[in-house]
């Protein structure tokens, strides 16, 4: 556990606390809170409860409390974007204590990979893991059903699948970062990932092991070409999600110029691979205005909004609810 906050630490947490408590489902028996998120360049950390504006690393123990406080809403959380400094990661699991633990890749040493970690923390009073970790790799034989230009290479950072046990369901969270660049060059990852997650889907149905995607896609867009890549095997995101911007710097009101990076998705509507677990609901948390007040809020001016997003992230948390109830 890290020590007691200071007064002004521990009030801002406090309001934090309270958004929380409003807009994210509670903790109950026989429910299931999966979140995602991409969290900033997720390494280094500056062991300053208030770390100064051009402090490097700028990320420090205030910017700690409020990520783990976010994270501990839910059950198990997809993080992508962890460094191969894991400072504020070990440190994150120190403020969310015990019962709480980690698993995660080495680091992918590419600059198409950006030397990144994905991971999932996960609450062990909820959930435990069920034996499954695996990184996805592309058959060649793939090559005449998606595009030989698809796999000359395999994913930049390759895809991470942990199965975990709720109460009585089984389910397999396979979480991806699909590398950033020109827009077509991601459609090829996509596609890829959406064959692959649809055969094991498909695979895995008849044992009722709920597979479901999660993390940052890189999708400018739900209609443009990376957008279709991804669902064109069936893969959906819940309604829930339509129309809600993934980074702090989109605009609110502004739908046309919002990126959807950020998904949860699973098939639906396809009796070989839907999920046996109902879906109770969605949402995205909108930490601007309450996590760290002194920067500003959610019409904070940009270069505070830079630095809130190196403190906590540029990218919002995305979450899905669902009932283990058999």
């Amino acid at each position: 556990m890290l020590a007691k906050p200071p007064k002004e630490v521990a009030e801002g947490l406090a309001t934090l606390r309270a958004r929380l408590d409003t807009d994210i489902p509670p903790k109950r028996p026989k429910n299931l809170l999966i979140g995602t998120w991409n969290i900033r360049a997720f390494g280094d950390l500056n062991d300053a409860w208030r770390a100064p504006r051009k402090a490097k690393p700028p990320r420090d123990l205030e910017s700690i409390l409020s990520i783990a406080e976010i994270i501990s809403r839910f059950d198990v959380v997809a993080i992508q974007e962890v460094k191969g400094n894991i400072k504020a990661l070990r440190h994150t699991l120190k403020a969310l204590g015990d019962r709480w633990s980690l698993i995660l890749t080495d680091v992918v040493k590419s600059a198409a990979g950006n030397y990144e970690r994905l991971a999932f923390v996960f609450d062990t009073e909820r959930v435990k893991l069920s034996g499954l970790a695996c990184e996805l790799v592309v058959p060649s034989k793939w090559a005449r059903k998606i595009g030989a230009d698809l796999i000359d290479e395999q994913f930049a950072r390759t895809p991470y699948a942990v199965s975990f046990l709720s109460g009585p369901q089984t389910f397999i969270l396979v979480t991806l970062h699909v590398r950033y660049g020109k827009a077509p060059e991601r459609a090829g990852e996509l596609r890829a990932i959406a064959h692959w997650m649809r055969e094991w889907a498909r695979e895995t149905n008849d044992f009722n092991q709920n597979l479901t995607a999660l993390g940052d896609f890189n999708i400018d867009r739900a209609d443009d070409p990376n957008g279709w890549a991804f669902r064109e095997t069936g893969l959906k995101p819940p309604a829930q999600l339509d129309g809600l911007t993934r980074t702090i710097f989109d605009k609110p009101g502004q739908p046309d110029q919002a990126k959807y990076f950020d998904q949860i998705a699973w098939f639906a509507g396809d009796r070989r691979a839907d999920l046996t677990m109902p879906f109770v609901g969605a949402g995205r948390f909108d930490f601007t205005d309450v996590a760290l007040p002194w920067l500003g809020g959610a019409d904070a001016n940009r270069a505070n909004k830079t630095a809130k997003s190196f403190r906590i992230s540029d990218h919002y948390p995305l979450w899905a609810e669902f009932s283990t109830r058999v």
